[in-house]
């Protein structure tokens, strides 16, 4: 299960890097944060919480804890945004796919990590 953690864990830290990143200045995620109703500054936080998220979830490869920390930290994140995109903009569940699977993962991570702590 561990090789499988890594695995996870790996593709996580970059697709959370790459939105993250993106959160700071793309034009497709500023247009998306006022479709929210979302401040600049709520997107720039978001991107700066999945950023640091990506770093410790990366850390985590070596030290499991780090694992569950970062694991725990992009749920958060992915269950805020599951329920922006479904309550607060009433989005279909399709537009709302890519955070749940993000969320299951983190849960998955999670789980596969718990012990260590």
């Amino acid at each position: 299960m561990h090789i499988f953690s890594i695995v996870l864990q790996s593709v996580l830290a970059i697709g959370f890097l790459m939105f993250g990143l993106s959160k700071f200045g793309s034009k497709q995620m500023v247009d998306e944060f006022k479709r929210y109703k979302l401040s600049s500054a709520m997107r720039i936080f978001t991107g700066l919480v999945e950023v640091i998220a990506a770093a410790i979830i990366f850390i985590g490869i070596w030290n499991d804890a780090y694992a569950v920390v970062g694991g725990v930290l992009m749920a958060v994140t992915m269950f805020f945004a599951v329920l922006v995109h479904l309550v607060r903009v009433k989005d279909p569940a399709a537009k709302a796919m890519m955070p749940i699977i993000l969320f299951v993962l983190a849960l998955v991570v999670i789980c596969l990590n718990w012990n260590s702590l």
